[in-house]
């Protein structure tokens, strides 16, 4: 669809004016309800869903009228794609329609922005459904992730999706949350730089990427969904803000969303200090603040903070937040009354327009002549490239905990039972917001199936050792349920070479899973029977190889050294079947590396690796051990990998210098592989308790046999700053220790380097990565 040829070109449509001469046009043209229209949203068909998709979804059901919505024009389309079972023509054709009446049908002509969720893949029917952002976080690898990120922009863009509502930047504190899948971990430099990876991925071709959820989120209290989040100033800003700052100031993000939750009694979403003062007077910010669905109504309905919807509109007008999702409740006619009573200024609706329209004029909306077209109606969303983006995330993510018999790599056996609710389940690999797990259960009528091919570890297992007799048992369902399946299963087990035994979640929503939002876990046993699965099979007495499929990692300490193997999956996506058979078989050398700690014991929470020294472990003070079964970084390989001769280019810097650190590390075994170079740095004494290590960089190297690489990491003092006494960020004199290995296990160093020099106060931007080099040797 095109501007009406009826329709005069308008000074604000002209693209040989500058933006801001055509934006300063149009809003003089605009009456105020107009420029409402724009700062609002309008979600159609999710009222016709058995369940939610969103929290509260009830409350967006009062304003969902098409040409009632849509008078004035509006800001945002909300999900065309993601909230039914579309194909992509269908999807496409609705884009034209809806896009068109708005052109055609209202005053100024404007289109809309169309948004949709990306978090595991395009959140759409048929579309290649990823890892989840937990098992890219155990890739390690910025390169992939920018890979996979583009790809779906790709996709996103052929159809006319301008908007994408992710990444999630939010640092695990807890691994009880629900949402731990959608994360990237728990180290903040981790996060940074997947996250940013992540958002020039999509960034880079043309869709506007959304941080999620700015900001603490992640660590509301017991790890509840939106739960009240209590946590000192100190650990916020060195723990929570990071990957923010990041991607806004590295990364050039476009659009932050708000999070649910209040930081000590301050919802976010009314919250002028962090969504204005901090993201764009400090961090320079110049995108759009969208809210989280529904987030500014619960300033009235949840948190209580506004007594009407007009005043909820009000206060989250005034903290920052420029459009309101995924409908418009509280932008609409609440907040027409509150202006023309004056009690808002008509600046800030001003404000937030401006900042909206920036970005449709950026997207070519504002234009003479725009048009919907092309849009690619035949596009797979589920394409050969995509598929082999999601193998390789797949296979680069699985993480090879334990394997101290050598059992793995399988060498072919007779026969092998499969055994466990996620052994015959291909949806088992996919998280909360993948299409089959987010919105095909909301239509328990449709018949078209999921809308991909998937398979199961049971149907992968099978055609990898195709020579091998297979029996399957499931045992116990992932929760739930009871155990008249043990029998068969330990039969099974019992008569088998082999055992293959997997376990942990299905993901939903709201209490319709074992992880994913609202998937909040009292502990981390593992769900349901499964326990007294995985015990009675290994009282079998057969070599059991125990398979984690989950969001979250579940305490495993007590299988350690009693199963033959354990191996960590974190959603691996469609691919994650054949993914993980290849590991089993030994077609591919497991490489992932652990974002978060494996805990050994259920109820040691909450925990992070990211500890001061009273956190890591009892010091005789306490009968609680939180020290984890498999550390932070830990993954091991079907090779073997020396790390040498760490050394430091300088043994003191001031504290405005920078230091290189370089390490050899040699392939010592019979195949090639990935190793993940891991350099952590320790403050024995400062003026704060500190974490007693961290990690400031990373490179993922890949050495042939016998091959060996020097990696080089230049470390800017910067990267050595955290938040003093007074709140201020500052890198303090002292001596700093360096090493190489994972976290709490083996390392090489320490290498110790004196800052010299006063105390230094950063103030506005500062280094915030750690640059690698690797050079490669010869093949020894």
């Amino acid at each position: 669809m095109t501007t009406s040829p009826n329709k005069p070109m308008t000074t604000w449509q002209d693209r040989d004016l500058k933006a801001s001469d055509r934006l300063d046009a149009l809003i003089a043209d605009m009456s105020l309800p107009e420029k409402l229209a724009q700062l609002g949203s309008v979600w159609l068909g999710f009222d016709v869903l058995t369940g939610e998709v969103a929290p509260m979804q009830n409350v967006f059901g009062r304003h969902v009228s098409w040409p009632e919505s849509v008078q004035e024009g509006v800001g945002h389309l909300t999900r065309v794609f993601g909230t039914g079972p579309v194909t992509a023509a269908a999807g496409v054709q609705r884009v034209r329609e809806l896009q068109g009446t708005l052109v055609a049908s209202t005053r100024l002509g404007i289109p809309a922005v169309v948004h949709e969720e990306c978090l595991t893949g395009f959140t759409t029917f048929g579309a290649t459904v990823y890892p989840t952002a937990l098992a890219w976080a155990a890739t390690f690898d910025p390169g992939l992730v920018h890979e996979m990120a583009s790809a779906l922009g790709r996709d996103m863009a052929a159809v006319g999706v301008h908007h994408a509502l992710a990444p999630v930047l939010d640092v695990v504190r807890d691994y009880r949350w629900g949402r731990v899948e959608e994360t990237l971990g728990e180290d903040p430099y981790l996060v940074s730089q997947l996250g940013t990876a992540y958002v020039r991925g999509l960034e880079d071709n043309g869709i506007i990427a959304t941080l999620k959820h700015f900001a603490g989120y992640s660590a509301s209290k017991a790890a509840r969904n939106h739960a009240p989040v209590s946590m000192g100033p100190r650990e916020f800003a060195d723990y929570i803000l990071p990957p923010f700052e990041h991607a806004v100031r590295v990364g050039r993000v476009r659009s932050v969303m708000n999070s649910y939750a209040d930081v000590d009694g301050i919802p976010v979403a009314s919250d002028p200090a962090l969504l204005t003062g901090l993201l764009r007077d400090a961090w320079g910010f110049t995108g759009t603040v969208v809210s989280d669905y529904g987030a500014v109504a619960f300033l009235q309905l949840m948190h209580r903070v506004a007594g009407t919807e007009g005043e909820a509109a009000a206060l989250a007008l005034a903290a920052g937040i420029d459009l309101e999702l995924p409908s418009t409740l509280c932008y609409g006619q609440p907040l027409l009354a509150e202006l023309e009573a004056g009690r808002v200024e008509e600046a800030l609706v001003d404000r937030a327009l401006r900042r909206v329209l920036a970005q449709k004029l950026e997207l070519g909306l504002l234009d003479a002549g725009w048009s919907s077209e092309p849009l690619d109606e035949g596009i797979d969303f589920d394409s050969a490239r995509n598929r082999d983006i999601a193998r390789r995330m797949a296979e680069s993510s699985i993480v090879l905990l334990e394997n101290p018999t050598g059992l793995l790599p399988l060498q072919t056996p007779q026969r092998i039972a499969i055994v466990g609710p996620c052994a015959d389940d291909a949806q088992t690999f996919f998280g909360c917001y993948a299409f089959p797990n987010h919105v095909i259960p909301m239509y328990p009528d449709f018949d078209g199936g999921i809308g991909i091919v998937a398979d199961s570890l049971l149907s992968a297992m099978r055609l990898e050792f195709g020579s091998a007799e297979v029996d399957y048992a499931p045992g116990c369902p992932v929760s739930g349920g009871d155990l008249s399946g043990l029998d068969a299963a330990v039969d099974a087990a019992a008569a088998a070479d082999v055992v293959v035994l997997a376990v942990g979640d299905r993901a939903g929503l709201f209490g319709g899973g074992t992880s994913g939002e609202g998937c909040d876990a009292e502990d981390l046993s593992l769900p349901g029977h499964q326990p007294e699965l995985v015990e009675a099979v290994l009282q079998s007495g057969r070599p059991t190889i125990l398979v984690a499929v989950s969001g979250r990692p579940y305490a495993l300490g007590q299988y350690q050294g009693r199963a033959a193997a354990i191996v960590q999956a974190f959603f691996p996506g469609e691919e994650g079947g054949k993914a993980l058979a290849g590991v089993i078989s030994g077609r591919v050398n497991p490489s992932g590396k652990l974002p978060v700690e494996v805990p050994r014991h259920a109820g040691t929470q909450p925990h992070t690796y990211l500890a001061a020294p009273l956190g890591q472990d009892s010091h005789g003070v306490s009968n609680l051990d939180p020290t984890p079964a498999f550390s932070f970084g830990h993954g091991l390989s079907y090779t073997s990998f020396d790390h040498e001769n760490l050394r430091a280019s300088a043994v003191e810097i001031d504290v405005v210098g920078s230091v290189e650190l370089t390490v050899t590390v040699r392939n010592t075994g019979a195949r090639g592989g990935d190793e993940v170079v891991q350099l952590y740095a320790s403050d024995p004494v400062a003026t704060v308790t500190r974490p007693v290590t961290q990690l400031i960089g990373f490179a993922r190297v890949w050495l042939d046999a016998g091959e060996s690489a020097e990696v080089s990491f230049t470390v800017h003092s910067d990267r050595l700053s955290f938040t003093g006494r007074t709140l201020e960020r500052i890198v303090e004199p002292g001596e700093v220790k360096f090493r190489v290995g994972t976290a709490g296990s083996t390392f090489v160093g320490p290498v110790a380097v004196q800052l010299t020099g006063e105390t230094r106060t950063i103030r506005g931007e500062r280094v915030m990565d750690t640059p690698a080099v690797v050079r490669h040797a010869s093949t020894a």
